[in-house]
């Protein structure tokens, strides 16, 4: 075996989930409800989101689900706003306040570094959006990095169908064997099993590693861990 490319989900990968979108949605939920406080409580259970300890639910549609389904969840509470409109402003939102409060974890730089080294394809597979994801790459720095990111308006799916895996494998023309996709939740290894790709679980996100086992390939505990598993399966 010999690894080409690395894919990596986004969110409690790359990016720190809890710190960058509980206040963000804080934010996003306030600006929608413009005061109403039973729209605010309504608004933050549909999304499974906690108000008082600014926390997601482990259900929550926010984590497992897209900006979409939130959408549906959203649109009943908010009758008065077309739902092509919600759609609109709740991705504007998201998109703003996510790269406002975006924190990523403090050893992504350099492991992505390590990986360049390497001569690694890096790419992102999100069921955020694209132009978020983009967005909170830049705002990080990290953009640079990556030769290939798929949100879930950009075309190919979202996981845990294999879509978004198999188009980064065809777009640094590798078979999908020589590609770890590395991830937080049962979504991405699922997806990542279904594409025929190593699945490495990595423990930084909302997910124990615990339910993560049954699917992964192999576990690391902090994404700096990554190369050493590279280098071992080379």
């Amino acid at each position: 075996m010999r690894i080409k490319g690395v894919l990596f989900d986004k969110d409690g990968v790359l990016v720190d989930f809890n710190a960058t979108w509980c206040p963000a949605t804080v934010k996003v939920i306030d600006t929608l409800a413009a005061g109403d406080s039973g729209k605010r409580q309504a608004l933050a259970d549909a999304a499974g989101f906690d108000l008082v300890s600014e926390r997601f639910a482990a259900d929550a549609v926010f984590i497992a689900g897209t900006a979409a389904q939130l959408v549906d969840d959203w649109a009943p509470i908010l009758p008065d706003m077309p739902k092509y409109a919600l759609a609109r402003e709740s991705r504007a939102l998201f998109t703003r306040f996510g790269a406002e409060h975006v924190t990523g974890y403090d050893d992504v730089a350099d492991t992505l570094a390590a990986l360049g080294s390497r001569r690694m394809a890096l790419g992102i597979a999100t069921n955020d959006e694209e132009i978020s994801a983009r967005t909170q790459m830049r705002a990080l720095r990290l953009d640079g990095r990556f030769s290939f990111v798929s949100g879930a308006d950009s075309g190919y799916g979202v996981k845990p169908a294999p879509g978004p895996l198999l188009a980064f494998a065809e777009h640094i023309g590798a078979k999908p064997a020589d590609i770890i996709m590395v991830g937080d939740s049962t979504h991405d290894l699922n997806a990542a099993r279904a594409a025929g790709m190593v699945a490495v679980a990595v423990g930084t996100g909302p997910a124990s590693l615990d339910s993560l086992k049954p699917l992964a390939d192999h576990i690391i505990h902090r994404l700096a861990a990554l190369p050493a598993v590279i280098d071992s399966l080379n």
